[in-house]
């Protein structure tokens, strides 16, 4: 996609669509006009072309199909919005080099996708925060997961981000779930000029545009928090007074 940051990411319309899939031979096809809208591919398109891949295909031709099954799978599951029928082009960067796909964190950007969908006020996203500590999924977890250069980096307070979705990850007011006693927090950090960003707009780079965000998740080992784990986590008399 060049080197130009300043043309990094500029999705200007069919043609440049149609020249991405094309140049990279990521997909191996291109979708025709009536399929695209602005910087998204209808799902119709996909489903019609990539939804049963052949017996006996080459390589290449079960790569293509990956690629497309996890375009689908980020825009319609993972990461879906309101539309819910069209795919957005942004992932394209993110499935060429499919042995690379493990190394981005796929939760936290899930994370932060779902804090910011509700736009209610008086709904609250309820979750576990130590998720592996259920026992049903620890059936199912890679056991690399649980391992402590893993696991130090649940108590890390740096940014979630998901393209132009930018959360501040604050474990700092919840140690109590952590397993540790909860001390007074530190004042909320107000990202409220980031809250109208949905991670829906235009042809910006992300990582140069958004580039104080990008280094602190970069850094995240850095915010780790250290805290004793007790038997009974509970608020401390600093928290009980504040």
């Amino acid at each position: 996609m060049g080197d130009d940051l300043e043309r990094l990411y500029r999705l200007d319309g069919v043609t440049h669509i149609a020249g991405v899939i094309n140049d990279e031979e990521l997909l191996g096809v291109i979708p025709p006009p009536s399929q695209v809208q602005k910087y998204a591919v209808n799902c119709s398109w996909f489903q019609e072309t990539f939804g049963e891949c052949l017996e006996g295909a080459d390589e290449e031709t079960v790569r293509r199909y990956a690629r497309a099954y996890i375009m689908m799978l980020l825009g319609t599951q993972l990461f879906a919005d309101k539309s819910g029928n069209r795919i957005h082009i942004r992932w394209l960067p993110y499935v060429a080099r499919l042995e690379e796909m493990g190394t981005y964190s796929w939760g936290s950007a899930a994370l932060a996708w779902l804090y910011r969908c509700p736009d209610n006020g008086e709904i609250f996203v309820q979750f576990i925060w130590m998720l592996y500590s259920s026992p049903d999924v620890l059936q199912v977890v890679h056991p690399e997961v649980l391992e402590p250069r893993h696991m130090a980096l649940w108590r890390s307070v740096t940014a979630l981000i998901y393209f132009a979705v930018i959360e501040w990850h604050q474990i700092d007011r919840v140690l109590s779930q952590f397993g540790g006693m909860q001390p007074r927090p530190h004042p909320a950090l107000n990202i409220d000029f980031l809250m109208s960003k949905n991670g829906r707009d235009g042809d910006r780079w992300f990582p140069y545009y958004l580039q104080k965000w990008h280094l602190l998740w970069d850094s995240r080992a850095e915010s780790v928090l250290k805290f004793d784990v007790v038997a009974d986590p509970g608020p401390s008399h600093e928290f009980l007074e504040w």
